[in-house]
C-alpha cells in the first residue's frame, strides 16, 4: 500500500517542498531506502513535475539485485552515497533492522532473551554497557516480573549513518513506531506469514519485525553533530497528519461531480477510499514519521499545507 501512486505523490510533493527549500538546486537527490523492488522511487519519479524530474537524481537502497526492467534513471546501490542534497525517504525500512529484546527476571534485572531456531524463548545474560545505559534513557524497565523492551542502538546507528549521507536536505523514517512517553510495556516483537500476524520464529518462513524507538534514533543523528553546531529540530508526526499536510485527505469527492462526470466521480471515490486506508487510525495512519532536517531546512515548514509553484 506505501508503494501505491496516492502514496508515491505525497513523497514527490515532499521533495517538492524539500527542493524549494534549499532553493532548487541544479541536482535533487532522492534516495529510496530499502527499496524492494523500486516501486515508490518509480512512482515518485513519474509524479514529479517535469522540471523536478530533469533535475532529480534517484537511488534505490536494496541488498538485493537490481529487478529487471526498472526504470534505468534509477541507480541501484547496497548502501546510500555522500554528499546528497534532498529526500532521504525511509519506509518501514528501520523496523527490519535487528535488534536485541530484554525482559525483566524474577529479581527485577533485565536480561537478554535468547531464541531456539524454532522459537523457544528464554532468558540469557544481564544487559550491561552501552545497551543497559540505552534502556536507562530511553526505554526504562522497572522491577516488574516479565516487562520487556527491544534493545534499538542497532536501529540508532543505522538511522544515523543514512542521515550522514546528506549534506543538506531532509530524512524521513517511517514506520510503526513510539516514543519514550508511551513504550509498549511488552515490547512489539511479532513475525508475519502472508500478510498474517504469527509467532516470530527465527527459521526463515516469516518476516520477524519489532516497531521502532524513533525519538532515540533522531537523537542518535544529533549526537553525531559537531558539539558547535546545533542540529535542526527534528520532528515525529502521525502518518494521517503528515499527509494530510501533503494533500491526502480521504475527503470523499462532492456528489454533484457523480451528475456531471461520472467516470471522474468514480476516480475520486477510488482515490478516496485509498486515502482513508493510509490515515485511517488503529492502521496506516498510525505509522510515525520522524523528520530529520539537515543543513537550513524547517521540517515543521515542510508540512504547512501550502501550494507548491510548481516547476514546468
Amino acid at each position: 500500500m506505501h508503494a501505491s501512486p496516492l502514496f508515491a505523490r505525497a513523497v514527490a510533493r515532499l521533495l517538492c517542498r524539500v527542493d524549494a527549500a534549499l532553493g532548487r538546486p541544479g541536482t535533487l537527490d532522492f534516495v529510496d531506502m530499502a527499496a524492494g523492488r523500486g516501486e515508490l522511487v518509480t512512482k515518485v519519479l513519474a509524479a514529479l513535475p517535469v522540471g523536478v524530474a530533469a533535475r532529480t537524481r534517484a537511488y534505490a537502497v536494496e541488498v538485493a539485485d537490481r529487478p529487471e526492467g526498472l526504470d534505468p534513471r534509477v541507480r541501484w546501490l547496497p548502501e546510500p552515497p555522500g554528499g546528497l542534497t534532498g529526500l532521504l525517504f525511509a519506509n518501514e525500512w528501520l523496523d527490519n533492522v535487528p535488534v536485541d529484546v530484554a525482559e525483566v527476571d524474577a529479581a527485577g534485572v533485565a536480561r537478554r532473551v535468547l531464541v531456539r531456531g524454532d522459537g523457544a524463548q528464554r532468558l540469557g545474560e544481564p544487559v550491561t554497557g552501552a545497551a543497559a545505559a540505552w534502556l536507562d534513557r530511553w526505554w526504562p524497565l522497572p522491577g516488574g516480573e516479565g516487562l520487556r523492551a527491544e534493545i534499538g542502538l542497532p536501529r540508532d546507528e543505522a538511522w544515523a549513518a543514512a542521515v550522514a549521507s546528506l549534506d543538506a536536505g531532509l530524512a524521513v523514517a517511517a514506520d510503526y513506531a513510539h516514543t519514550v512517553a508511551a513504550r509498549p510495556p511488552f515490547g512489539t516483537l511479532t513475525g508475519f506469514r502472508a500478510g498474517r500476524e504469527t509467532a516470530p520464529v527465527p527459521d526463515g518462513s516469516c518476516d520477524i519485525t519489532a516497531h521502532v524507538a524513533l525519538d532515540a534514533c533522531a537523537a542518535a543523528h544529533a549526537a553525531r553533530c559537531a558539539p558547535e553546531r546545533t542540529p535542526p529540530e527534528a520532528l515525529v508526526r502521525p502518518q494521517r497528519e503528515a499527509l494530510h499536510a501533503l494533500g491526502i485527505t480521504g475527503a470523499r469527492p462532492p456528489l454533484a461531480l457523480a451528475r456531471t462526470d461520472p467516470a471522474a466521480y468514480v476516480r475520486a471515490l477510488a482515490s478516496a477510499s485509498e486515502a482513508a486506508e493510509l490515515t485511517a487510525p488503529g492502521g496506516l495512519g498510525d505509522f510515525l514519521w520522524l523528520l530529520q532536517p539537515v543543513g537550513a531546512v524547517d521540517a515543521a515548514a515542510l508540512l504547512v499545507d501550502v501550494a507548491y509553484d510548481e516547476e514546468q
